[in-house]
């Protein structure tokens, strides 16, 4: 389907079942067989029933056992009736937004690739990136997030919470063709684990957890560790998790964790940057600059409305020449800082406000430093209470701005950009941020926070800093910027370091680790 087709007239067109295997007579047929055996069954039980009011010596707990029994049975060989094109369906499940669940989407587009048939559930808020919508062999099925009662006790809510969406995802799992394999995220697990694991025992599907982290670890972070509903799922991961066939996990921390205090063999499936993620040539910079100066003042030139007279366009980074088509990027400009984020509780973004303001005091003191362009992108429930914050900033030389981003827009601004900071700081001190993935995929040096396993990823003073606290970060941020926008500093270092020592992408990765696990027969 092209992709000018807009998202939801897609979802409304797509066929309930995969549109390059519908197989309309055999499932035709499977209905009528279907339905000739449950009237057979209903006959049967009748002709039980009658017996049993006759006298005869049919007992009505013997005839009620035995139609239940035969209703069950024939449910279940229902359920687990499988077609030509079982072994080419895969069920990807998340339980949060597709458009900002970048590892499953690549998921999704990695089993596309192999001819398998994908059915993608999850909540639409976030519109995917193209080239899931484009592969007419995913097909997305949305659902809802329920928020459970809104009235009494907080328990109350989480326990209806649970309920509606676990009868939802079973209706959705269940109602779908048989798939090979579910392939879930987790976190969010709470239903879904369970819920997966059933429908893959009623089906006779392998079940498949992809650990980004453990659910428990994020909800201790606003409810502490003693708190009864973090207790209770801690326990739910811990019963559950060790259900699946098999289980995949970002770090090698986390495959000795899993391991050791959970009794599960995983395999580490490092994130990889896709193929999207490249440094962005001067043009595509230049356009994306001028697309974000529509909303965002901090990506204007100040001469920007004398364009048309002196036949150049503008922005505060670079220069296009309209008679010859030609983009330099200004001698004076700024630098790009850029973070992107969930705005959750495991990133603290008053570091990076705090570290801003020192800047502020080092180029205000005399310092040969360059003014700063600071682009936090993301959603999430903490976004507002941080916007306030930066609006009663009183900056001169540091300009910030907090957009939210396409999916296809983020990789090209990540390449443009001139240096990434992560404030990530892992629940469980057992995954890695996948923003510095992607960062490290356009070549582009990053600051991030200290965590326990964060060496996995970022080698200090190779291809980026670690820093512990605002200060820190502030005088990382001048140190790498005092030569800015020379490439010959210790910034340019980074860069080249990170052009020779590219690993592998995440087609190559996913081939070597997850498809073995998908053909094992």
């Amino acid at each position: 389907m092209s992709a000018a087709v807009p998202l939801n007239l897609k979802l409304l067109l797509l066929p309930p079942l995969s549109p390059r295997h519908h197989k309309s007579q055999t499932n035709m047929a499977a209905r009528c067989t279907c339905t000739v055996l449950l009237t057979v069954l209903a006959l049967f039980s009748a002709l039980l029933v009658t017996f049993c009011a006759a006298g005869s010596g049919v007992t009505c707990p013997a005839a009620s056992l035995t139609l239940v029994t035969g209703l069950l049975s024939l449910w279940l060989w229902r359920l687990r009736r499988r077609d030509g094109g079982f072994d080419r369906r895969v069920c990807v499940l998340v339980l949060g937004d597709i458009g900002r669940s970048p590892r499953m989407q690549y998921h999704a587009l990695s089993l596309s690739k192999h001819r398998y048939n994908v059915t993608f559930v999850g909540f639409l808020d976030t519109k995917p990136h193209q080239d899931v919508l484009r592969e007419e062999n995913i097909r997305i099925v949305p659902i809802t997030e329920v928020k459970g009662v809104r009235v009494g006790p907080k328990i109350l809510t989480y326990v209806t919470k649970v309920i509606i969406q676990s009868l939802q995802l079973l209706h959705v799992l269940l109602r779908m063709e048989i798939q090979s394999h579910i392939l879930m995220q987790n976190p969010p697990g709470l239903p879904s684990i369970a819920v997966a694991w059933l429908v893959s025992v009623l089906r006779g599907s392998r079940f498949v957890i992809d650990w980004h982290n453990y659910g428990y670890t994020i909800m201790a972070l606003s409810h502490g560790q003693r708190h009864p509903v973090v207790r209770l799922a801690k326990w739910y991961e811990h019963f559950f998790g060790p259900l699946a066939s098999h289980n995949l996990c970002v770090t090698n921390a986390m495959k000795d964790d899993l391991q050791k205090n959970w009794g599960i063999k995983a395999t580490t499936l490092y994130d990889r940057p896709a193929a999207i993620f490249r440094e962005t040539p001067l043009k595509l910079q230049h356009e994306i600059f001028m697309r974000l100066s529509d909303k965002h003042p901090q990506f204007r030139s100040e001469g920007s409305e004398e364009v048309k007279v002196e036949e150049v366009e503008k922005t505060v980074f670079s220069v296009r020449d309209l008679t010859d088509d030609t983009v330099m990027l200004r001698a004076g400009r700024p630098a790009l800082l850029l973070s992107s984020t969930s705005w959750t509780e495991d990133e603290d973004f008053s570091i990076l406000l705090k570290a801003l303001e020192e800047y502020e005091g080092f180029v205000k003191g005399g310092a040969s430093l360059p003014s700063l362009v600071c682009v936090i992108t993301g959603k999430g429930p903490q976004k507002e209470h941080y916007r306030k914050l930066i609006d009663l900033l009183q900056l001169e030389h540091v300009r910030i701005c907090t957009p939210w981003l396409e999916a296809e827009d983020y990789p090209v601004l990540l390449g443009s950009a001139d240096l990434g900071v992560c404030l990530h700081k892992s629940s469980s001190g057992l995954d890695l941020p996948m923003k510095v993935v992607d960062m490290f995929g356009c070549c582009l040096p990053v600051c991030a926070v200290h965590f326990n396993c964060l060496h996995e990823l970022v080698k200090h003073e190779e291809n980026g800093l670690i820093f512990r606290g605002s200060q820190e970060l502030a005088e990382q941020l001048k140190s790498l910027l005092s030569d800015f926008p020379s490439s010959e500093g210790r910034l340019g270092v980074f860069r080249r370091n990170l052009r020779t020592s590219r690993g592998q992408r995440w087609d190559d990765n996913w081939d070597q680790n997850v498809l073995p696990l998908i053909t094992a027969p």
